[in-house]
């Protein structure tokens, strides 16, 4: 009996969420796309790879691309699932996309999904409205033209010091992973530019008095491993080596952003330009509101580092995967430089607007590697979106108030409608001087658009002109892959996972000095 009346219950509750999940469909007009047992933003689904009807997988908007678009003969699809129940839009036609991005009231940024990065307190990543506005106010002056150019002469000199010292201006330097170059290169600018906190490549690794780790290995940590601390319930860090690890690092960050706090506040004596010296002195003389609190600087201070470390380090890794993997394209690149660098010396800050090819080959990265795959939005009311399908006909989709709204970047960027031969590495693309803006959206847009993103470029590009200027790039040949094509060697080389942003998994180069 008792097992009857379980089955019975069983098939009801089956048959509820059967409708539910036609319901949240119907809800979207029956707009095709992804159908899937779980949610890719679900805790489980977060940490699966892609199974069909399951879950879209970790790393979906960029092994999908815009196939999921083509097959739908729209650029908008519905993405719904049973558990939760629920019905998403995601977008990757650039005229919605920038509707979507200038109407800040409809479709304000759903902030729940950046809870993640609030651990320290409130910051401008995961707030909106008013709370945003007066981030954002206070933030905003931070990134200055005297700091763009503390980043620019901040980055020269790290690459200097990693040529003279990290590589000891060896002829020939081989490296298992090219992402171990670039993290360290971003941390190191990020640091000097934007905290004061010079790091050399000899020196970073010593753990300064009243510290049990450094500065570099905290910051590494917390990147690394914070989705796992936000899963982890407070009583479980201390169970294994690798929790306490884990703990210690979010523990010894906070202390020393509160340090780096700290000797700015006592530094009046010194005219500083780093962000957060900017960020220190807007704050103090904001007079329309409170300022932000302890909590709230150490938080933002958490996210510019964070943010100015991880996605940078990742587009540059792939920038110099790309050119090995196209000698062509570097040798380009290689003459430009040249021919804007006459003599052997390095670039200074007012050629930036000449380093055209530079900027060129780090946009194509970054429309082809975006380190943000999906943005989230969401409905504040009852709204449609027009877009015309494959067939040329207009199509009106509803979008209930509530309905997250995803903007699918790699969708968006490997649109062929916007991009020609959207899966070949093409700098030239970014030469022309009418390429499509609203088609490229590494940095978002609109008021949310990355506060960072002159900051990201400066250092990006001496980076790419200094090394390709002194060094040639290839992959680094290892016996086990002897056979293998060369779109066998691409796929290794620039294979992808998603951590907290797009990640090179590993990058195996040789850099050798030019004559």
């Amino acid at each position: 009996m008792w097992h009857t009346l379980l089955s019975l219950l069983a098939v009801v509750y089956a048959i509820r969420w059967i409708v539910n999940f036609r319901q949240a469909a119907r809800s979207l007009s029956n707009l095709p796309g992804y159908r899937t047992l779980l949610h890719s933003e679900s805790n489980l689904g977060n940490f699966l790879p892609k199974i069909r009807g399951i879950v879209p997988g970790t790393n979906f908007p960029f092994i999908d691309k815009h196939s999921v678009f083509a097959w739908a003969g729209c650029d908008i699809v519905g993405h719904v699932s049973m558990f939760p129940c629920k019905a998403d839009i995601v977008v990757a036609d650039a005229a919605v996309i920038k509707e979507i991005t200038t109407s800040r009231s409809r479709f304000p940024k759903e902030v729940t999904q950046y809870g993640t990065f609030s651990f320290f307190g409130p910051n401008i990543l995961a707030s909106e409205g008013e709370i945003w506005k007066r981030y954002r106010k206070i933030s905003a002056p931070s990134f200055s033209e005297r700091n763009s150019r503390l980043v620019w002469d901040e980055a020269v000199s790290i690459m200097n010091d990693l040529f003279n010292s990290g590589w000891e201006n060896k002829k020939e330097i081989s490296v298992d992973n090219c992402l171990d170059i670039t993290l360290s290169f971003s941390l190191y600018v990020i640091s000097a530019a934007g905290f004061g906190h010079k790091m050399t490549w000899k020196e970073n690794k010593a753990i300064p008095p009243g510290h049990l780790m450094s500065f570099e290995t905290s910051l590494y940590t917390v990147s690394t491993y914070v989705l796992q601390r936000l899963l982890l319930p407070d009583w479980t860090v201390g169970l294994t080596k690798k929790t306490s690890q884990i703990d210690l690092g979010f523990k010894e960050l906070r202390s020393y952003m509160i340090e780096m706090i700290e000797a700015r506040k006592n530094s009046e004596e010194v005219k500083r330009h780093d962000l957060l010296s900017n960020l220190l002195l807007a704050n103090a003389s904001d007079g329309e509101s409170e300022g932000l609190n302890a909590d709230e600087i150490i938080s933002n201070v958490f996210i510019f580092l964070l943010a100015g470390h991880e996605t940078t380090a990742h587009t540059l890794c792939y920038t110099f995967a790309l050119l090995a993997l196209h000698p062509d394209e570097q040798e380009k690149l290689y003459q430009h430089i040249k021919s804007v660098l006459k003599d052997p010396r390095v670039p200074t800050y007012d050629e930036m607007s000449l380093l055209t090819r530079s900027m060129a080959v780090f946009n194509e990265t970054l429309r082809m590697y975006s380190p943000a795959t999906l943005i989230p939005k969401c409905s504040a009311e009852d709204t449609t979106l027009t877009v015309p399908n494959a067939k040329g006909e207009t199509v009106v989709i509803p979008v209930p108030k509530g309905t997250n709204v995803f903007l699918h970047i790699p969708g968006l960027h490997y649109n062929p409608k916007y991009w020609k031969d959207p899966f070949s590495f093409y700098p030239d693309r970014f030469m022309q001087p009418n390429w499509n803006k609203d088609a490229f959206l590494p940095f978002s847009a609109g008021a949310r658009g990355c506060l960072g993103r002159k900051f990201a470029e400066i250092e990006a590009m001496v980076a790419i002109t200094m090394l390709v200027s002194q060094y040639k790039i290839a992959v680094q040949e290892e016996p086990r892959f002897a056979g293998e094509t060369w779109e066998q060697k691409k796929e290794r080389v620039l294979k992808a996972t998603r951590v907290l942003t797009l990640t090179p998994v590993k990058v195996p180069l040789v850099f050798t000095r030019r004559s």
